[in-house]
């Protein structure tokens, strides 16, 4: 593992560059079917949905701002990108969560060299992906709370005028925001730290997440990059974690 920090978006580039990783590569194939299952799933309903969803928000851009009504298209086409590439996350998330757990395991043994001379067994492996289930449903607890907020307030604002383009940036910040909270707690958790403890960490360490997670964001909403940015994002946000997280770990304990 490279000694400088790393920018956000690095991270991200670095799981990809490790996906096919001779001791990391099988990890990645089960999140990898899941995720082609849901990129059909999901494409195909973003695809009929779209034009529909698009022609409702602009009908809602008054006539004095017509001659910019080509900016507002611009901006409500991105936000209905994200809503797509954030629903991809979330759901893909869930799906695969199982196999999450033991790919930042596998990973940061190969990013510390200490890798076990032997695998880990079938129960130990099927030890962490339950461990990871419930993990998941504590995560669950804190994000969805949160998300019916921000649709809601990005709803309303979207009646405004002006305001309505706060809409959009208000969504991928929170975006990026939870996806890096989401990915960063699978090395966490393999750590022993509580979710809490891992929101108050990275807290600290806000812009660097938020780059991370908006990087993340960006490439789910890229059909193809997609199905590989999920695990890639495990791969970096473990290198995110010994880099940035795990050193005050050691110094707290």
């Amino acid at each position: 593992m490279a000694n400088p920090l790393q920018s956000g978006p690095g991270y991200l580039f670095q799981g990809l560059r490790l996906l096919n990783h001779p001791q990391i590569r099988w990890f990645v194939l089960g999140p990898m079917l899941i995720n082609i299952l849901l990129f059909i799933l999901l494409t195909w309903v973003a695809i009929e949905q779209f034009s529909d969803l698009l022609s409702w928000m602009t009908d809602r851009i008054p006539e004095w701002l017509g001659f910019i009504a080509w900016l507002f298209w611009i901006l409500f086409g991105g936000f209905l990108l994200l809503v797509y590439g954030y629903s991809f996350a979330i759901l893909g998330n869930i799906l695969a969560s199982p196999f999450y757990g033991p790919l930042a395991e596998r990973v940061e043994a190969v990013l510390t060299n200490s890798c076990h001379t032997s695998p880990m067994t079938t129960r130990q492996t099927l030890a962490l992906a339950g461990h990871a289930v419930k993990r998941e449903f504590i995560k669950l607890g804190y994000f969805l709370p949160r998300i019916i907020g921000v649709l809601l307030l990005t709803l309303i604002l979207s009646f405004i005028p002006v305001l309505n383009l706060l809409g959009p940036a208000l969504a991928f910040f929170w975006g990026a925001w939870s996806l890096a909270l989401q990915y960063l707690d699978y090395p966490a958790d393999n750590n022993r730290v509580e979710f809490i403890e891992l929101r108050e960490q990275l807290s600290k360490r806000r812009l660097a997440a938020l780059s991370f997670g908006g990087s993340i964001l960006l490439a789910t909403t890229i059909p193809i990059l997609n199905l590989f940015a999920m695990p890639a994002s495990v791969i970096g946000a473990t290198s995110f974690w010994l880099q940035r997280m795990e050193p005050e770990q050691k110094r707290s304990g």
